[in-house]
Formats: structure tokens, C-alpha cells, sequence
């Protein structure tokens, strides 16, 4: 693992990233960025980042490919990916569903991205403990 822990935000809106990058900077990670997914697996291989969190959403490759494509990659495929998404909902069934789903294809877990910021940034500790 970096000291600090390297995390990869790979997301197409420009002010989440920028967002995102400053809080969790501000709580003691290195952060590198990513726009698109198809960047990002360049980024994977060249940073070897502790945490990925990838947007599900995004024009061209979506997080989902780029997730199966990282997991097809034997130098990459054990990044470790937590998915982003807007969608979701609150109940717990729904939660549960969503969990599975991102699981099943790779993924560490999911984040709603309207979840409080100093949420997701102790999910991030958690997923690095």
C-alpha cells in the first residue's frame, strides 16, 4: 500500500472529481483522477492505485466494462474497484440488491454518490482497512 493510501477517482463529471479530490486530499490520501474509463486503465497499470472509485456511468466505456476489463488484465486484476453511482435507493432490500450486483461483477462494493462526503470518505477508510 502508498503512505499515503493512492486513490483513483475515474469520473466524466469534471467537479465531482475536483470535489471529491480536495476532501479526500484534505483527509490524508493521494489522489490521481481519471476522466473516462478507457483513461483510466492506463492510470491503473502506471499508478497501481490502492482504491479505485469508478463511476458506473459514463459515455463511451462504462465503469462496468472497465471493471471486467481490469479483472480480464492479469497485471491489474486485483485493483481493487468500488463503484460510484447516482442510482439506488434507500431501502435495504434495494441496498442489498446493489451490493450483490456490484460484487458479482468484480467490484468491492458501491457508493451513492449523494451520500454525505465525510461518509464516503470513511467508506474509503474501511475498504483500505
Amino acid at each position: 500500500m502508498h503512505q499515503p493510501p493512492l486513490i483513483l477517482i475515474v469520473d466524466d463529471a469534471e467537479s465531482f472529481r475536483e470535489i471529491f479530490s480536495t476532501k479526500l486530499k484534505a483527509s490524508g490520501f493521494a489522489v490521481e483522477t481519471a476522466s473516462n474509463a478507457k483513461d483510466s486503465i492506463d492510470k491503473i497499470r502506471q499508478l497501481q492505485p490502492d482504491l479505485v472509485l469508478m463511476d458506473v456511468e459514463m459515455p463511451g466505456m462504462s465503469g462496468t466494462d472497465a471493471l471486467l476489463a481490469i479483472k480480464a488484465d492479469p497485471e491489474i486484476k486485483n485493483t481493487r474497484v468500488v463503484f460510484l453511482t447516482q442510482h439506488g435507493r434507500p431501502n435495504k432490500e434495494a441496498q442489498e440488491f446493489n451490493r450483490q450486483m456490484a460484487q458479482q461483477s468484480g467490484a468491492e462494493d458501491y457508493i451513492l454518490k449523494s451520500v454525505d462526503i465525510d461518509v464516503i470518505v470513511r467508506r474509503v477508510e474501511e475498504f483500505l482497512k
